[in-house]
């Protein structure tokens, strides 16, 4: 007689396992510890098997019938219903293995160990894992198309966040040509997308104009929100036009002040090879005013909160804005390149000491002293012409006579 729900929900356990049969094979297994196992019995090829379809209550009476009549229908179509199983299992592992989100992570950490900053690296992260993952994350990297991708972005810039999408398109066909050399996609549908989504805007970071430097470095020396460490920050940027996150994760140990040259180390640089900052008088008596000050930490701008760590990362936007000038801590380096090419240094040393341009890490370490003395040369003459402002002196930035052609 067939079970009912009712007979199962009295089965009780007992001194050993025993089965409460249903029909077509299919029969309920009782454990002394009272678990309920729903199991078929069938033969294969003259030989018995058994097969598991669910614990009960979790599947049901009905569920439980309806898998037992699909092995039925495998094994009338010659196929072991077992094998069947243990043979989707292992694709859906395989699959699993090979989902968009595992083959991302594992190409994420092989740049953010090789070639990227921590910062990137994070900020790389975060984007798949907010708008990526959530949507394209757990499916196969090989069956994504090119029609699902452009959805999510197409999501995103219709949010406004127009430069985001954009840049998580060009991440995704990095991801993509990655499960290409590694064998799990033969595709890259994010090429496809090139000329599909809305161009970013151009961006362009708020620098200082050539009229309002005099006005800030003289503003530095006043009485104001910011704090001496914070003001002191502010004029390395604009003696050292070095990115933000250079300067606010430096270490006392990378000053060689007696040969005048901070070596910047390759982890914290753009392009992973390390960068020559030679450093003006300027730069070395500002330098000792900041020792007095944080002197005894290991990094140049401690934390408040934790001085193994650095400053905040909006620190200096923050001073800047509050001082009145609507400008970021990256346009520093905009001003220096406009005004040292007015003043005739040539563009390729201007573009050297900028950290700009070579993408090959081979040619770069090689490059990394090119034009050196050159450099030494400006970075002098940009920290006593940043020295002559600050004093209110009236200087005119052309420097002719070590004028170059580019």
């Amino acid at each position: 007689m067939p079970l009912t729900n009712t007979k199962i929900r009295a089965a009780k356990p007992a001194d050993k396992t025993y089965r409460l049969s249903d029909e077509k094979g299919m029969y309920l297994e009782v454990t002394k510890a009272g678990g309920r196992y729903w199991r078929m019995k069938y033969r294969y090829l003259g030989k018995e098997k058994r097969l598991a379809l669910g614990v009960y209550p979790e599947t049901s009476l009905a569920q439980a019938r309806a898998k037992r009549d699909e092995a039925r229908n495998l094994l009338a179509e010659g196929t072991d219903p077992g094998q069947a199983r243990k043979a989707a299992k292992r694709e859906q592992a395989k699959s699993a293995a090979n989902s968009f989100e595992v083959i991302a992570r594992e190409w994420h950490s092989v740049q953010a160990a090789g070639r990227w900053t921590e910062g990137h690296a994070t900020k790389t992260l975060q984007g798949l894992e907010k708008h990526i993952f959530p949507e394209l994350g757990h499916r196969p990297i090989s069956e994504i198309t090119a029609g699902e991708l452009k959805a999510v972005l197409k999501a995103m810039q219709a949010k406004g966040t127009i430069d985001r999408a954009n840049r998580l398109r060009q991440t995704c066909g990095e991801i993509f040509r990655y499960g290409i050399a590694i064998d799990t996609n033969t595709g890259n549908p994010a090429a496809d997308l090139v000329r599909t989504l809305q161009a970013s805007p151009t961006r362009h970071f708020a620098a200082l104009s050539k009229n309002q430097l005099p006005d800030f470095l003289q503003a530095l020396q006043k009485e104001h929100r910011a704090s001496p460490v914070t003001c002191l920050g502010l004029k390395l940027l604009a003696l050292t036009f070095v990115r933000p996150g250079e300067l606010r994760q430096a270490k006392w140990e990378e000053f060689d002040i007696e040969a005048g040259m901070w070596e910047v180390p390759a982890e914290r640089m753009k392009m992973r090879v390390s960068h020559l900052v030679p450093l003006s008088a300027e730069t070395l008596a500002t330098l000792e005013q900041l020792r007095e000050l944080t002197g005894n930490a290991e990094l140049l701008f401690p934390g408040r909160s934790n001085i193994r760590k650095p400053i905040s990362d909006n620190t200096w936007r923050q001073a800047l804005h509050a001082m009145g000038y609507k400008v970021t801590a990256h346009g520093f380096r905009a001003t220096a390149s406009t005004l040292l090419n007015e003043m005739g240094y040539r563009a390729d040393a201007i573009e050297r000491q900028l950290s700009h341009g070579e993408r090959n890490k081979v040619r770069a370490a090689y490059n990394r002293a090119e034009y050196l003395e050159e450099r030494r040369e400006m970075m002098d003459h940009w920290g006593a012409y940043l020295a002559a402002l600050e004093k209110g002196q009236k200087v005119v930035p052309i420097h002719q006579k070590g004028k170059r052609a580019s």
